[in-house]
């Protein structure tokens, strides 16, 4: 009797091992700076992404995806965590070192659940988000380099053999780089005036600058006349500023005092020069998408690509020369709507583009990747899976609006209608019609017209701000 109860187990056991090697790997691809508009599949035809496009083709693209705050350090958390940063109190960039998650929370972060559920889980490139990665559920670190150097690593990691299914986290950092040609134009205006000391050496020349300064080439051979007029990207339609703006959202371009570099690019970049910017922007676009593609290939060589399920996003987008900014950290489309792919060959539906169902980056990711896993997520998010919109069955009750966080100010953004409401300033709501004015041109918070639109909103921002737990933006809503 004994010796048959032994038999039954091992053979349970051996089932449920088998099981387990039939769910499929997951591999996260993150961008950094990535806009919605950023992809070639989405109709841009400034720039080639055949990386990505591929995965859209074998896939579902979210149209409407949101960064659950268009900030590096905020949105990395939320997406490793599924929860809002505003949870652990934190805002901006500035309170990664001073930020802790909670161990309760800790425990159940996307490295852990997969780990937990007997998945090999490594995590490479860009980090940014508090504390250590390794604490976050993740076996290895395949290494720091969010560059081509990820690229090599996780082509290995994955040609290499695996016991059980694994997670990949790979975390490129471009198109960020585009950060750097506001602030070094800046720098470089500021020290005009000021000639370099004699015998004073230049700072040596960083990757990042590098990368910046190889996108910033112009095809060989190629006049300056043409350039301008065959190859440059033309201004956005929606260069000038948004009528009617609060006034919290030219304080966060030059929050303190003096001059910043993003309130230089404001008021002194002529059409050439934001020209130029979107130039680079989608070079290094192309370049981030040609190391994902070599990410992709070595999925291929591997034998694994259909077993393999890949989800993309970006942690932000960058305003791309909107309302003459550049950068993050606005409510506006350009810094907060993302790419969102999810691709698991003959299983998502091909070519899918949904234009309807609202998805939060942040707190979807974690439900989407469980449910492709098998693996319960914890009940405590307020997330969803989106693998059934993404398979093409539908979803029934989605939610009616998604929300975004800034240190400044907190976003609804409805079917038809954006609506945010800042901490500071004379006129602190913003309320846009998208589908009248997707360049987000005018603010209707104080047109007549709009007080049921804009009533309704402030319901949903009540609703949100208590579901979310959210003590920070309590305290400044507008009843």
């Amino acid at each position: 009797m004994r010796k048959l109860i032994s038999v039954l187990v091992a053979g349970v056991c051996a089932a449920s091992t088998l099981a387990a090697d039939k769910r499929p790997n997951v591999i996260f691809i993150c961008t950094d700076q990535q806009h919605a508009g950023m992809l070639s599949c989405a109709g841009n035809p400034w720039l080639k992404t055949p990386a990505l496009d591929s995965l859209a083709a074998n896939g579902a693209r979210f149209e409407r995806a949101y960064s659950v705050n268009p900030v590096c350090v905020p949105s990395r958390t939320g997406m490793i965590t599924g929860y809002t940063p505003s949870r652990f109190k934190l805002q901006h960039n500035g309170e990664l070192d001073t930020t802790r998650i909670p161990a309760e929370v800790q425990q159940q972060t996307m490295g852990w659940l997969f780990r937990n559920a007997g998945y090999e889980t490594a995590y490479g490139g860009k980090t940014h988000v508090p504390g250590k990665i390794l604490d976050y559920g993740f076996d290895a670190m395949l290494t720091g380099d969010p560059r081509g150097g990820l690229a090599d690593e996780c082509a290995a990691f994955i040609k290499k053999p695996h016991a059980k299914p694994f997670l990949l986290f790979a975390s490129f950092i471009n198109p960020h780089d585009i950060c750097y040609m506001a602030s070094n134009d800046f720098a470089q205006s500021k020290a005009a005036d000021k000639p370099m000391k004699k015998g004073k050496a230049a700072k040596p020349e960083n990757e990042a600058s590098r990368y910046l300064a190889k996108a910033m080439q112009r095809p060989p051979g190629v006049s300056e006349a043409e350039f301008f007029a065959k190859y440059c990207p033309p201004v956005p339609a929606n260069l000038e500023p948004q009528v009617g703006a609060p006034e919290a959202i030219q304080k966060s371009i030059s929050p303190g005092e003096g001059e910043s570099f993003r309130q230089h690019a404001f008021d002194s970049w002529d059409v050439q020069k934001w020209r130029l910017h979107r130039w680079a922007y989608c070079r290094l676009t192309e370049q981030a998408d040609g190391e994902i593609g070599r990410v992709l290939q070595a999925l291929r060589a591997a034998g694994l690509e259909e077993n393999t399920v890949i989800v993309f996003s970006s942690d932000h987008g960058d305003m791309d020369g909107s309302h003459r900014l550049e950068h993050k950290s606005t409510f506006y489309e350009e810094a907060a709507r993302v790419p969102f792919i999810v691709s698991y060959k003959g299983v998502t539906k091909p070519g899918l583009v949904d234009t309807n169902h609202l998805v939060s980056s942040g707190m979807d990711l974690i439900p989407t990747m469980c449910d492709f896993a098998g693996i319960k997520p914890p009940a405590a998010l307020l997330g969803r899976s989106v693998r059934a919109l993404a398979e093409g069955r539908g979803a029934p009750e989605w939610r009616p609006y998604v929300a975004s966080e800034t240190h400044y100010g907190r976003m609804i953004r409805s079917g038809h209608y954006k609506y945010c409401v800042y901490e500071t300033g004379k006129q602190r709501e913003q309320l846009v019609d998208l589908e009248k004015d997707p360049g987000e041109m005018k603010n209707l918070a104080a047109d007549p017209a709009y007080a049921d639109v804009l009533k309704q909103h402030r319901q949903f921002m009540r609703e949100w701000v208590e579901a979310n737990h959210d003590t920070i933006a309590a305290a400044y809503l507008v009843k």
